[in-house]
């Protein structure tokens, strides 16, 4: 419909532009003066007139003075048939200058045939170009089947050419990947051995920890053609399409082999079969069916190496992940301290800084983010260094930014009465005397009474050093530290507020996690409880199914009951002791509505350790 209505656009261009080429044969006739007959024939009698010229029926006129009429004769009388009817004698006829044109030549052609030739050529012209739409659109539902996959070119990335060089922390991973770059440049020496390098490597991590930026990396160092594409641009509503554009793919790689072709979002077509509705031949499963053919199947794909990405390795199917197909996985965690050290450094070219921003201590702040977190986080700090008219980045705008990007932008507008600023004065300031005081809590970084997000204040706590293991022990201390508001607001106030509603949700949860999962219920003893399997039915997920009677479940309530209510006790009995403290947190809060890990020390003394 576009293109139609665009190719109306032109023709309707076209027919104004003939319409003024036409007019211009037209316009020296609408500047002159027409007369009859009669007034030419006076006019020659009394001698006004010195030029007369005759182009067929038309008839031009031009005075002594310059002045030009026109009339128009017959077509089969003469002018001198003409003048003798009007009375006039061969005297006065012979004293008049009188020419005789033909219409021959480029006028008188264009005049006869462009009234016949313009509507046929427009016609041929309109009839043309939608037949070229036609073929256009046949062209298209012909090349349905077709890979859309993106080919870059060794010759196409050297501007902006991406290697392991570029790319900070993800050891382990990039020491798996070289493996594939010393093949794709050196396959000779592994030939001779008699290996075989890996067909396929599936890259799993967390969303945003450089899974895509390692493999462009891949094909950067390798100097081959690198094909990209989504796995969800291979499912459509007709099924076969697919399967067909998977075979297009594969065959672009092998004409252009050794190459590297990266399916990103793998689980969007390597879902485990078999768990929908839809049968053994809808098309996910049968485009499914053709990665695994093409993988490893009757033909051979030498030189063609898959990459491919997903953060959910749990719900492909078993036959993606056999020897021969997606054996190599690589596994891209987030980040640690010296490797987000590493990334900000990379973050921040480019970005003017001031002398107070630390990146290790930027780091330390931040546990937990992706490089592409981090990445969003310099970005936000930038954006509000130039919203408040500064010419460089301080350390003020970077912290501002990691509490944004954590918690959500800073709600000033929403004004609490005095007296719900004091609840949430005392419920923040339990949470991070019960952290301070529990052995086993991380250390209280910040303390605001400030609405963030969702969260009327927040307490945020951070670990010294990253973990990738949790006791037992600390576990019981998070969940106290969990219900400290809780306990703050029942100690100080008698009564309780919705406030804590998030704090429950969140302990409850954790409990549950403790005793189903983790084994770690002194009464149920070390095992699981719930089966998690993936399965997908009317476009809901059900994640677990109940593997124990009713009357384990009813032991597993009572557990994580008795995990949130001695949770409770253990906030309580440390507020309760150091009630003084907690008071001068809450009006060191009221005062300033933010505490910092210093300012908060000074109150409270230093955490032991």
């Amino acid at each position: 419909m576009k293109n139609l209505s665009k190719t109306f656009l032109i023709f309707f261009i076209a027919m104004l532009v003939i319409a003024g080429f036409l007019s211009l044969f037209e316009g020296d006739k609408k500047t002159q003066e027409e007369v009859g007959l009669a007034e030419m024939v006076n006019k020659i009698k009394s001698k006004e007139l010195q030029d007369i010229e005759v182009n067929g029926n038309l008839i031009k006129m031009i005075t002594t003075d310059g002045k030009k009429f026109i009339t128009y004769k017959e077509q089969v009388e003469s002018i001198s048939e003409l003048l003798k009817n009007y009375g006039l004698s061969d005297d006065e006829m012979r004293h008049l200058n009188i020419k005789i044109k033909s219409e021959t030549g480029f006028n008188y052609w264009i005049s006869a045939l462009l009234p016949f030739l313009i509507p046929v050529f427009l016609i041929a012209a309109f009839v043309f170009f939608l037949s070229r739409q036609v073929q256009g659109v046949n062209k298209r539902a012909m090349s349905f089947g077709e890979s859309g996959a993106k080919n870059d070119r060794p010759e196409d990335k050297k501007k902006n050419k991406v290697d392991f060089g570029k790319i900070a922390g993800a050891k382990e991973a990039k020491n798996e990947l070289q493996e594939i770059v010393e093949f794709l440049k050196y396959p000779k020496k592994f030939i001779e051995l008699g290996a075989k390098i890996p067909k396929g490597v599936l890259l799993i991590g967390p969303p945003g920890c450089g899974k895509t930026l390692l493999a462009r990396a891949v094909a950067g160092e390798a100097g081959v053609p690198f094909f990209y594409v989504s796995g969800s641009e291979f499912v459509e509503m007709f099924v076969g399409v697919g399967a067909s554009r998977v075979r297009s793919l594969f065959q672009k790689a092998k004409k252009n082999a050794p190459c590297i072709v990266f399916l990103d979002e793998l689980d969007a077509v390597g879902r485990r079969r078999g768990t929908g509705i839809g049968g053994s031949h809808d098309e996910r499963e049968q485009t499914l069916n053709q990665i695994l053919v093409e993988m490893d199947g009757f033909e051979l794909n030498e030189g063609v190496i898959i990459l491919s990405a997903t953060n959910r390795p749990d719900v492909l199917d078993p036959a993606l992940l056999r020897p021969g197909r997606f054996d190599r996985r690589v596994m891209v965690d987030l980040p640690d301290l010296r490797d987000r050290e590493a990334i900000l450094k990379i973050h921040t070219e480019g970005k003017p800084l001031t002398a107070n921003v630390n990146l290790h201590t930027i780091g330390a702040r931040t546990p937990g983010f992706s490089g592409a977190d981090l990445a969003n986080l310099l970005n936000e700090a930038a954006i509000l260094a130039a919203k408040n008219n500064k010419t460089k980045i301080d350390m003020d705008d970077v912290l501002e930014s990691i509490d944004k990007v954590m918690i959500g932008p800073a709600r000033k507008s929403r004004m609490l009465s005095e007296k719900e600023k004091n609840i949430t004065a005392y419920h923040e300031a339990g949470h991070a005397l019960v952290a301070h005081l529990s052995k086993h809590a991380d250390p209280i970084h910040k303390v605001s009474i400030i609405s963030r997000g969702r969260a009327g204040g927040y307490t945020i706590k951070l670990p010294t050093e990253d973990k990738y293991m949790h006791s037992y022990s600390e576990f019981l201390d998070d969940l106290a530290v969990l219900l400290g508001g809780y306990a703050a607001e029942k100690l100080i106030f008698g009564e309780l507020t919705t406030g804590a509603t998030s704090d429950l949700r969140m302990a409850t949860e954790l409990s549950k996690q403790l005793v189903t999962q983790y084994g770690m219920s002194k009464k149920l003893g070390p095992r699981t409880f719930g089966e998690r399997e993936e399965m997908i039915f009317l476009g809901r997920e059900i994640s677990e199914q109940k593997d124990y009677s009713e009357k384990t479940a009813e032991k597993i309530d009572d557990e994580i009951n008795d995990f949130v209510e001695n949770a409770f006790k253990c906030a309580m009995r440390i507020l309760e002791k150091n009630k003084d403290k907690l008071e001068k947190i809450t009006n060191e809060l009221l005062r300033k509505e933010v505490l910092e890990r210093e300012e908060f020390e000074k109150i409270v003394g230093k955490k032991e350790t």
